[in-house]
């Protein structure tokens, strides 16, 4: 094992890229997929005639497809539909979308997980469907699934390295590139990538727990 080549200032440099790449890779696709799965959450929940089921379908359908499979489609199989998309915006689609129908479900769960008697009482009180929905069964609801949420957020992060496949220079990708310069520093280099990805991904569980740990 050479750990001096491996841990060169210029391998070194090239890895922090590829970790800027999935940070930013990350970023994008939890904001677009936390909108999306809250928006397809509540319209479960509400159990919109025909919308409800349409929606529910199609969560299903995504939660059952491998992750991989979604970015071979969102690379090479939207071309074919007529929209091409970059390495980075196709892995940001197939990850978004993928997560976006696992978080509706927390999302979905979270909603259910408020008591009737706390929805009976709002709605006693004068309270409509909506505003019950908006101002007691939301924000309750939404307290109790952060947790889960930031969970899923752990797993999108590491998914991020499938992007590998579509030639996105993230970290996994870039430490490829470094690991196929010598076999000496194929173990080194492991051992710092599997380190980053921890390092980035025990802060996030360590908030997470902190969260759960919090009344709600």
């Amino acid at each position: 094992m050479d750990f001096g080549q491996a841990y060169s200032p210029d391998n070194l440099r090239f890895l922090m890229e590829g970790l800027g790449m999935t940070l930013r890779l990350a970023f994008v696709a939890i904001i677009l997929s936390f909108i999306v799965g809250c928006l397809l959450g509540v319209i479960r929940y509400a159990k919109m005639p025909v919308a409800s089921k349409l929606i529910g379908l199609l969560v299903e359908t995504i939660r059952n497809l491998p992750l991989l499979l979604l970015i071979f489609f969102a690379r090479f199989g939207l071309p074919e539909l007529g929209i091409k998309l970059s390495p980075f915006w196709a892995a940001i689609v197939a990850l978004s979308v993928f997560e976006a129908a696992m978080i509706s479900e927390i999302v979905r769960s979270g909603l259910k997980s408020v008591e009737k008697g706390t929805i009976e009482a709002a709605r006693a009180s004068g309270l409509t469907y909506i505003q019950t929905l908006r101002h007691i069964v939301l924000p309750i609801g939404l307290r109790r699934m952060v947790p889960p949420i930031v969970s899923q957020f752990i797993s999108l992060l590491k998914d991020t390295s499938l992007a590998v496949i579509v030639s996105l220079a993230e970290l996994t990708h870039n430490a490829n590139i470094v690991m196929g310069q010598d076999i000496a520093i194929v173990l080194p280099t492991l051992m710092l990538v599997a380190a980053i990805y921890f390092t980035v991904n025990y802060v996030l569980s360590i908030i997470a727990r902190r969260l759960e740990s919090r009344p709600t």
